[in-house]
């Protein structure tokens, strides 16, 4: 099945304080491109950037301006919010694609970002976002970015990670039950990419994959996290990264002071009050 979507384009993050979670992420030994300013929004982000994804922290500068529903989400948690999904075709293809699954694609949305160099010029990275309704893609909620401008969000000098990060691996997502997740991924990413194992289903996005499971099935998974007894359901808990040398990895949070546990499967997990509500693995 081609339904033009390539994989994950990035992760939304949740923050209440942008600032602290800047200095905060770039103490996990992520390098984070500059301040950027959502036009006709109150809304600011900071982005840590790979050569194909990226995760975005996502704050409030002026709560009286429209902030979508990020003031809602930060009643209740920081963390993890949303994924973006990067499209493979261009947007009228991508539209059709969608269509003809039975989907229900918005009209495409315009977003423009004014980047702040650290030179002192701007930039003004374009973007064009699609959405699904959310019984179309359950427990996740998702988007389409359309890059209109790519050329403007990376330089090489964004992509090195003190921590050795690469890229992203996949989320993992708590929902409270997975058996009404299978015939709306069934439809949206095609038989072939959605497999159960017990309780826990797993998506195939393109290089990412996408975890489903109940809180319980999360802490049978890692024993060692404590996600605590209120997290909102549904809600993405975790985000994993490829590194180049976990031993690498494992010495920079050593150096730095940052708690961390290896997993059963051999990840490194870095607790969830370390990085504004995320869980990080490193794989």
């Amino acid at each position: 099945m081609n339904n033009e979507i390539a994989g994950i384009d990035h992760v939304v993050v949740g923050v209440r304080d942008l600032e602290q979670a800047r200095l905060a992420w770039r103490r996990l030994g992520f390098t984070l491109s500059p301040r950027g300013r959502h036009i006709g929004q109150g809304t600011a982000n900071y982005c840590i950037m790979f050569a194909s994804d990226y995760i975005e922290l996502l704050g409030i500068l002026d709560p009286d301006d429209f902030v979508q529903h990020l003031d809602a989400f930060l009643v209740q948690r920081e963390g993890l919010m949303a994924a973006a999904f990067a499209p493979a075709a261009a947007l009228e293809e991508l539209r059709a694609a969608l269509l003809g699954r039975r989907l229900h694609p918005s009209e495409p949305r315009r977003l423009d970002r004014r980047l702040e160099l650290p030179e002192g010029d701007s930039v003004m990275p374009r973007f064009s976002l699609i959405s699904l309704p959310a019984q179309e893609t359950p427990g996740l909620d998702s988007f389409i970015c359309v890059h209109l401008t790519p050329e403007l969000i990376r330089r090489t000098e964004w992509l090195t990670h003190p921590n050795g990060a690469l890229g992203l691996r996949g989320i993992h997502v708590l929902v409270v039950n997975t058996a009404e997740l299978l015939e709306p991924y069934d439809r949206l990413f095609g038989i072939p990419q959605v497999t159960t194992t017990d309780a826990v289903v797993c998506v195939q996005v393109g290089q990412h994959r996408i975890l489903f499971s109940t809180p319980d099935d999360f802490s049978t998974m890692y024993p060692k996290l404590d996600i605590g007894t209120g997290f909102p359901l549904p809600g993405i808990v975790s985000v994993e990264f490829a590194v180049g040398s976990k031993e690498n990895t494992a010495d920079y949070l050593t150096r730095h002071q940052i708690p961390f546990e290896e997993m059963p499967e051999g990840s490194l997990a870095v607790p969830a009050g370390e990085a504004n509500g995320a869980v990080l693995f490193f794989s």
